[in-house]
């Protein structure tokens, strides 16, 4: 072994998803809302590795798994400055930041405790009022939320 080499290798993906640049903290809230600890494929997560922009940050690489866009925005919530790298034949094909979509269904809840959300059988629906604090308001009780007062269900 060379006592050199600083660096971990990991196996290349041939075909998958490389979820990167998200925030160690919160890595393990990413794999849990894409709910990655039901797929039966290969992942690869790595946390606290160094990075020069974040300082410490979380990568999960999924293979042969593609997200659906709706699936790679809930990420934003918690992992605003997130890159999505897509595989393909061993190649980054397609390379971009998460961002969060206008509306939000059904995976935050509301933390208003009177909310009909939280006492009826209903999706909850949040309207993103600032896409660079991750900061939402409910549809129902208007109540807004910041990053990090969201809670996903």
């Amino acid at each position: 072994m060379n006592a050199n080499k600083k660096e971990l290798e990991v196996a290349a993906l041939e075909n998958g998803t490389v979820i990167d640049h998200i925030p160690s903290d919160q890595l393990f809230k990413v794999v849990s809302l894409l709910g990655l600890e039901k797929l039966n494929k290969s992942i690869t997560i790595g946390n606290n590795l160094i990075s020069k922009k974040i300082g410490k940050k979380g990568i999960i690489k999924i293979a042969d798994t593609f997200f659906k866009e709706e699936e790679i925005n809930k990420i934003a919530l918690i992992a605003p400055n997130a890159k999505i790298n897509i595989i393909k034949d061993y190649r980054v094909t397609e390379k971009r930041p998460v961002t969060l979509p206008d509306e939000i269904i059904g995976i935050i809840k509301c933390n208003n405790p009177k909310c009909i959300t939280n006492n009826e059988p209903m999706k909850t629906v949040f309207y993103v009022i600032n896409k660079d604090n991750v900061e939402v308001k409910c549809k129902y009780c208007e109540r807004a939320v910041g990053k990090d007062e969201i809670e996903i269900i």
